[in-house]
């Protein structure tokens, strides 16, 4: 097996607060390995139906994206920022940002990538009535509020807060300091990516064949559940690909997709659930998994009287043995949790839940006995079809075992009813609750999870306003170590309350055939395929 370590310095985590710029030129400096790769082939990669590829609506075809456009800044897996379109991002407040672009870029269609381009775009996603998935990813914008009003159809199709200065440069006023910008402009941000004029006349046009300035363009139509083919665009500025052409394939199914893997039928697939204790053995190091920025919690019905003591939070937490589950069902791919975020977030305060996160069924009786007991059952309920029944059965028998109560696990029959049940809070126990962060930043999982509209839409319903205020101090930290620093303080101060159980730092485990030779990552875990390299032969 080849694992992937993603660890981020400390001194990563703001990099680019770019008061003082990082050295920018195209292929000279994002992350350019062509010199290792191939120089030609193609790949074929499972995925799942996208059905959205408009990168402001895209919600699960990250991987078609980041073939088809380019981000104006790239994290790599050591959490290097380099630029890509962008030639700078500068900043002399945190508030007010001045992105300058490469000149010389062109989109597939031939047409130049102008700052026009890029304010375009991201007012389409921002606007209210066009109910863009990613549009949440600009909420900070100055004027996002303008195009999103609590009630009736905005008045404005702009945001006050971008401001196109010449062809090349605009400006972007964000409604407070934000030290982490440049790294909300990467990869997995599809929301900041471009798109041509043409793109406005007809958006459902665009969605069956979007025109981006990345290094592959689209080849073919897209259709619902048909492989769509991406081909290396000869006129890109930027890293140069190592394959000529990628083909993406639909799977509903993802064990079928593993199993075409060992039948050499695609090159790529995800490990499912119910395969991932035994791919090691059936790839041997064919197998990649890399630590992701990934979280998984146990969510808690806060709603319920029955959880309002910490003491019972707290307890539920240390009758649950990661080790034991990670080996048993994730064969050891995936980290028992032991902060608040991903290890790989730059600054994770390491084993700061360590009290209440480690395996201590004796301590865990104890504080629930010194709590008044639990009354009733402990009915843990989670998306069905999801692979996830090992997982939630395991923890219900955990918690029956250890801190004797009724405890059991209730699958939804689908994820649109657990979606629907979650966001009703018509749950009557813990629940799934996981989020993957965009972009390596402690900011992103915690506002996800404890900022009210922080984007993650399972999370615990625990949103205090210190804690919030708490945030948004260390959102303005400029200096990266104090920004780390005060990104830890705020989860000190959320312990303290302990709102739910973090379970698993996660990784993203993946299979390849005989003909790739290095799948390499991203500092999100995603694999980069625009830089595979293809076996000798291939």
């Amino acid at each position: 097996m080849r694992t992937t370590r993603i660890r981020l310095a400390a001194g990563a985590a703001v990099l680019a607060l770019a008061l003082a710029a990082c050295s920018g030129g195209g292929g000279d400096d994002a992350a350019d390995t062509s010199a290792t790769g191939s120089g030609g082939g193609a790949i074929r990669v499972a995925v799942t139906d996208p059905v959205q590829l408009i990168p402001g609506r895209q919600s699960i075809a990250f991987d078609f994206a980041m073939a088809v456009w380019a981000p104006l800044t790239w994290i790599d897996d050591a959490g290097e920022m380099t630029y890509v379109a962008a030639d700078s991002v500068e900043s002399e407040d945190g508030t007010t940002w001045t992105i300058t672009l490469k000149d010389g870029w062109t989109f597939h269609d031939g047409t130049p990538v102008t700052a026009q381009s890029y304010v375009d775009a991201w007012n389409a996603v921002a606007y209210g009535p066009n109910a863009w998935e990613n549009s949440g990813q600009l909420a900070n914008i100055v004027g996002y509020a303008d195009l999103n009003p609590a009630e009736g159809e905005p008045t404005t199709t702009e945001m006050s807060g971008l401001t196109v200065v010449d062809d090349t440069t605009f400006t972007v006023e964000l409604s407070g300091p934000d030290g982490q910008f440049p790294m909300q402009l990467s990869q997995a941000q599809t929301a900041f990516y471009p798109m041509p004029e043409s793109a406005f006349d007809d958006f459902d046009a665009y969605n069956t064949h979007p025109v981006g300035n990345g290094p592959f363009e689209v080849e073919t139509d897209y259709a619902e559940n048909e492989e769509m083919t991406v081909t290396a665009f000869a006129d890109y500025e930027g890293p140069a690909p190592t394959v000529d052409a990628i083909t993406f394939v639909p799977y509903t199914d993802t064990t079928t997709a593993y199993t075409d893997v060992q039948a050499g039928n695609i090159d790529v697939a995800g490990v499912p659930v119910a395969r991932q204790t035994q791919a090691a053995a059936d790839f041997g190091d064919r197998l990649y998994s890399f630590e992701a920025a990934g979280i998984s919690y146990l969510g808690l019905p806060l709603w319920d009287a029955r959880y309002s003591d910490v003491r019972v939070r707290q307890a539920i937490s240390m009758a649950i043995d990661r080790d034991t589950i990670n080996d048993v069902i994730y064969g050891g791919l995936f980290t028992p949790a032991t902060a608040l975020t991903p290890a790989v977030e730059a600054g994770t305060p390491e084993g700061i839940c360590a009290e209440y996160c480690d395996y201590d069924p004796e301590g865990a009786k104890a504080l629930l006995e010194e709590a008044g007991g639990f009354d009733g059952t402990i009915d843990i309920f989670y998306p069905g079809g999801s692979g996830l029944d090992e997982l939630y059965t395991a923890i219900a028998n955990q918690l029956r075992q250890n801190l004797g109560v009724d405890a059991v696990a209730t699958p939804s029959t689908d994820w649109a009813e657990f979606a629907d049940k979650r966001t009703a809070g018509d749950i009557a126990g813990p629940f799934f609750s996981r989020w993957g962060a965009l972009y390596p930043s402690q900011q992103n999982t915690l506002r996800a999870f404890y900022v009210e509209g922080g984007g993650c839409p399972n999370c615990i319903p625990y949103y205090e306003p210190e804690v919030a205020d708490l945030i948004a101090a260390a959102d303005a930290e400029v200096d990266a170590d104090a920004a780390a620093e005060a990104y830890a303080a705020v989860q000190e101060r959320i312990l303290e309350d302990f709102p739910a159980p973090p379970l698993f730092f996660e990784t993203y485990s993946y299979v390849v055939s005989d003909r790739v030779a290095e799948l390499p990552t991203s500092a999100v875990g995603n694999p980069t395929y625009t830089q595979v390299v293809l076996a000798e032969g291939a």
